[in-house]
């Protein structure tokens, strides 16, 4: 006697978009999404309508001029450098340990919990590009600018208090963001083969 072959009964997939639909909708909504961060800068406040523009006249010897051009290549007031002697350079425009005339005009300044100190408070680190230069050796420069600003802080941060400037209190911390204020303008690229200075 032949065996009999039971029938399977079909499922029902009418309902499988709407399912799909609702997942996928779930996770888009608990997920989170990672997103790129820019470079902090904090501009200065907008003029009022009262206002006028008004020239600063920077003393030349006040101003790192940094420009990167479009094959990567980075100068410093005029003199070609690797990333890490553009770190070493910031650090001693900002500092001027040895008083030269050449760097910015020292001046004494009162801080809280550090006392007297003697700070280049009228530096500017002037930084330009081309504008074909690569937006990845844009932010290189960029982060290496900000790195030796936060490496002053450290190095101080230990010589005070012999702590990490990230273990410190707010207050200390604030104090030591004073001292080393980050000043960095950033100019409109240059044109590729301008003169401009």
């Amino acid at each position: 006697m032949a065996g009999k072959t039971k029938k399977v009964p079909s499922i029902n997939g009418s309902s499988t978009a709407d399912i799909s639909f609702i997942m996928l909708l779930f996770f888009l909504l608990t997920t989170s999404m990672g997103s790129d961060k820019g470079i902090a800068r904090q501009l200065p406040p907008a003029p009022t309508e009262d206002q006028q523009d008004v020239m600063i006249d920077v003393n030349r010897r006040n101003m790192l001029r940094v420009l990167v051009n479009s094959n990567g290549q980075i100068l410093a007031n005029g003199e070609v450098m690797t990333i890490d002697q553009l770190k070493q350079k910031v650090k001693d425009f900002v500092l001027n340990p040895t008083n030269d005339p050449t760097l910015p005009e020292l001046t004494p300044e009162e801080f809280p919990y550090i006392g007297q100190q003697m700070v280049t408070k009228n530096h500017v680190i002037s930084l330009t590009n081309n504008v074909d230069t690569k937006y990845s050796d844009y932010i290189a420069v960029q982060n290496i600018l900000t790195k030796a600003y936060n490496e002053l802080r450290e190095e101080m941060a230990q010589k005070q208090w012999n702590k990490s400037f990230e273990d410190l209190p707010k207050e200390y911390q604030e104090v030591l963001v004073d001292r080393f204020p980050q000043k960095i303008s950033e100019a409109e690229p240059r044109e590729y083969g301008s003169q401009k200075k």
